[in-house]
């Protein structure tokens, strides 16, 4: 650490009274949102923020992340909870810290760009909600994207921080595209629009030290607002970065606490507190005060969430993001992805094709939502394409990129790869040019109509708009119109533990004892599956006016394709929350349409008795948050449809059928 930043050390001090240093890092803690995103699957829910969060508020942290990214998504799809109330409800608690969120600029909290009225509105009823801090970022780095979101947060008297996503074409930061140049430049267009501070965004871990000390030393000497470090652990690089970046100058650095650091997260906030402790960058933070929220946090909260934890290898970090940069949370879901589709086997094929897909595309960065993009994109163009053609089914997302609606490429998108993806396209086949949402009309008028009777107020009718289907789903929840299913309804930590008990126990192949009192089985005794690994169990339960009761569980054997262990809410296209075919399925004659990956129906394009032509999209599938247009393999009429809007389907689950 250079000079000017040490002070003699006389006495090692742990009290949070010891002397203030001259040049303290600023530290965002992102426990409440980055950090179970990236390990947990956004799993975290409210109720398991409130014990620590008054103590939170204490240690002197520059801000708390606690929205955006994929917990609006998260929290109304697979928690039942409304994610505009858990800012209401951490404000009751988090009085002094202000609260940061992840805005994905046009993109908002979704995956595509929206119509200007409801970004503006999407910002300013989140100034309302509570937050303070905007960090705002375009998958691109094209801040014609930031055009409507910016001055709506300036007009709320909000802090508004501008990101630069950070991504590379070679090993380390150089080369004809990324380099010191387009970071500097990246950053004085932040500095121009009024950025209160500027964010290097290095979502999947991969900046190098030196090269963090390169860009930060530089860019404190070109820009004026604080410089904001964000790097993922991915890699296993981010502690020595952080430290570098020190040495450079940066202001503030982001951090979790450490049951939430590491693996696919961030570096732990504790390690830093001690390794500056005492020089002239010293947190001042009370380490004694951060140990004791640890050890809330690992007795009452981790426990509920231990399941989701990836635990497959034995090494927390995954030097192959230094080769294919995709993100943790995306990779997982694309194993995931890739297990469900009985094809796990072919991962290998997926990271080879990665780099040529995310070339073609324009060498885009890899964050969401374009790393669900390349990546959804890699996994159909490993499964799907042939020796006679590539890129045999295209998303929806890609043909949108390809026709310019997420905006411009750091580099052309491959002009037959373009071509492919834009013919037949419903918006035109000439890409645009303009701002994205200068071609998108107004959505609120129509999303006030869609759930009119049902949306009690604007932010229902925000949280609709950005997601239709699941947002309307989980309207009906919040209103009492429709029961949640069991699988959204949280636990307590005692259940959490005994059902960890019960597959401890079912792995190590021991039955779970019969109760002595129990009465004989009758005909009310029901039978489950329960899936852990790549078997599964079946269960007996009886329910007599109380209680289930488990009276057997007993091995069978596995299923032909694996079974993903967690249940169902991890995976948005899991299987058991599907509804079921009509029995009339079978006697229907004529050609099935089977969904070719898990997913969830977005839409049929045709009902019971229209006419269809071969090649015409019958049903849009959603397969990891991508939108996938299934075509008519023939011309004929649609003589059944089995699903509806909203449900999950398995792979090769009949969808339509067309005679």
């Amino acid at each position: 650490m250079s000079d000017h930043n040490q002070v003699k050390i006389t006495k090692m001090s742990y009290d949070k009274d010891r002397p203030k240093a001259k040049n303290p890092v600023q530290v965002m803690d992102l426990t409440f949102r980055d950090g179970h995103q990236s390990l947990f699957a956004t799993r975290g829910r409210t109720e398991d923020m409130i014990p620590v969060a008054e103590r939170m508020d204490e240690i002197g942290f520059w801000a708390i992340e606690t929205w955006g990214g994929a917990t609006f998504d998260t929290m109304h799809r697979f928690l039942n909870e409304d994610p505009w109330e858990r800012l209401r409800t951490l404000k009751r608690y988090i009085k002094k810290t202000p609260f940061s969120m992840l805005l994905r600029a046009q993109n908002l909290v979704g995956y595509r760009n929206y119509a200007d009225d409801l970004a503006k509105a999407f910002v300013e009823r989140s100034a309302e909600n509570g937050m303070d801090i905007f960090r705002t970022f375009d998958a691109l780095n094209d801040y014609r994207n930031f055009e409507t979101v910016v001055p709506a947060i300036k007009e709320a008297g909000m802090h508004f921080q501008g990101c630069i996503c950070y991504t590379m074409t070679e090993p380390r930061l150089g080369g004809d595209v990324y380099n010191l140049e387009y970071f500097v430049n990246k950053a004085k267009d932040l500095e121009t629009m009024g950025a209160d501070s500027i964010c290097i965004k290095d979502m999947a871990g991969i900046l190098a030290p030196y090269d963090a000390y390169s860009i930060i030393k530089i860019l404190k000497k070109e820009v004026k607002p604080p410089i904001h470090l964000h790097s993922h652990f991915t890699s296993g690089m981010a502690p020595m970065t952080h430290l570098k970046a020190i040495e450079a100058g940066v202001d503030i650095v982001d951090t979790c606490m450490s049951p939430y650091a590491y693996r696919t997260s961030h570096p732990a906030v504790e390690p830093l507190v001690m390794a500056l402790l005492g020089t002239g960058r010293d947190t001042g933070f009370d380490i004694k005060a951060l140990a004791e929220i640890n050890e809330i946090l690992e007795k009452e909260i981790i426990p509920k969430y231990r399941h989701l934890l990836a635990e497959n290898k034995m090494s927390v970090i995954d030097i192959n993001v230094l080769l294919h940069q995709t993100p943790g949370g995306m990779l997982s879901n694309l194993i995931n992805q890739l297990k469900e589709m009985d094809a796990l086997d072919r991962i290998d094929e997926v990271y080879k094709e990665l780099p040529k897909v995310r070339k073609d595309l324009g060498q885009i960065p890899l964050v969401t939502p374009t790393s669900q993009i390349v990546g959804i994109q890699t996994v159909n163009n490993v499964l799907f394409d042939d020796e006679n053609e590539r890129y045999k089914m295209i998303t929806g997302q890609v043909k949108d990129l390809c026709y310019g609606l997420y905006g411009k490429t750091a580099v052309p998108i491959n002009p037959e790869v373009q071509k492919k993806a834009l013919k037949g396209y419903h918006r035109g086949e000439e890409p645009i040019t303009c701002r994205p949402a200068e071609v998108l009309e107004p959505e609120l008028p129509q999303a006030k109509k869609d759930v009119e009777g049902l949306a009690q107020d604007l932010d229902d009718t925000i949280l609709y708009a950005i997601y239709p289907v699941t947002g309307k789903k989980f309207l009906k929840w919040k209103y009492g119109k429709e029961e949640p299913p069991e699988e959204v309804k949280a636990k307590t930590l005692e259940e959490a533990l005994a059902e960890q008990e019960l597959i401890a126990k079912a792995k190590a192949g021991k039955l779970v004892e019969k109760k002595k009192d129990a009465p004989e089985k009758s005909e009310n005794s029901r039978s489950f599956n329960v899936f852990v690994d790549d078997e599964y169990f079946e269960v007996g339960v009886e329910e007599i006016g109380g209680a289930p009761v488990i009276s057997y569980a007993q091995p069978i054997a596995p299923p032909v394709q694996p079974v993903q262990a967690a249940p169902a809410p991890v995976k948005p296209a899991s299987a058991p929350a599907k509804a079921a075919a009509p029995a009339a399925v079978a006697d229907v004659d004529g050609t099935p349409i089977k969904a070719p990956m898990p997913g969830m129906i977005v839409s049929y394009e045709k009902k019971v008795g229209d006419s269809i032509s071969e090649g015409e999209t019958i049903v849009v599938l959603e397969a990891m948050k991508m939108e996938n247009a299934l075509p008519s393999p023939v011309s004929g009429t649609v003589k059944a449809i089995n699903f509806k809007s909203g449900d999950s389907v398995a792979k090769n689950d009949v969808l339509c059928v067309i005679g």
